[in-house]
């Protein structure tokens, strides 16, 4: 049986062992997510390469995966059915969350999914919708620094820093947390940033 790491200052609080890319730190070291146990809902927006519903699930949460890929749905629900934890599946668009009653989820989490989405501003503010006021929403992306060359200046493929907090901030959510994370040359490979719900 696998030990769950408690909050600082909150004893008996379960940390998901979330992801949020490869050679990074876990949420067992960055605790972003929050404490999940006791049936709180936990979504993972976008299923990721590393299945975070199934470790939302395995720490005691009421955990929901969104994605509009039918295989990785599929992928999902036989990882779920192996470990012999249940995952809610929804085989949908990532920004229609039309299924998930507002103000239910304790934490969204989107480990390398919405950076390429196109209407962020309707993703946001489903998100926003389904979330518990406070909650957080946390997103780890490519950072947009190590996509910088000559050929692609800051910004242009990628979301720059301040493109995330205009978007978070018009859809009202407080960034209270950034971490950049990894290596890639001389610059981080991995932005994450968390992102808690305001009013309601």
């Amino acid at each position: 049986m696998r030990t769950r790491a408690a909050r600082s200052g909150h004893t008996g609080g379960v940390v998901a062992n979330i992801r949020y890319g490869d050679g990074i730190p876990t949420d067992a070291e960055l605790r972003l997510s929050g404490d999940v146990s006791g049936g709180q809902r936990a979504v993972e927006l976008g299923i990721s390469d590393w299945f975070n519903a199934v470790e939302f699930a395995q720490s005691g949460a009421k955990a929901i995966a969104v994605d509009s890929d039918a295989d990785k749905i599929a992928d999902m629900r036989a990882r779920a059915e192996a470990a012999e934890i249940s995952v809610q599946c929804h085989a949908t668009d990532l920004a229609d969350l039309g299924e998930i009653t507002s103000g239910t989820v304790s934490v969204v989490v989107a480990a390398h999914t919405i950076e390429k989405v196109d209407d962020l501003s309707r993703l946001l503010r489903q998100v926003h919708r389904i979330l518990i006021p406070s909650m957080p929403f946390v997103i780890s992306v490519t950072h947009p620094f190590s996509v910088v060359s000559d050929a692609t200046p800051y910004g242009v493929t990628a979301r720059s820093i301040s493109d995330w907090f205009t978007s978070l901030g018009r859809s009202n959510f407080r960034v209270d947390r950034v971490d950049e994370v990894g290596s890639s040359g001389n610059v981080p490979s991995t932005l994450i940033m968390r992102a808690r719900k305001e009013g309601s």
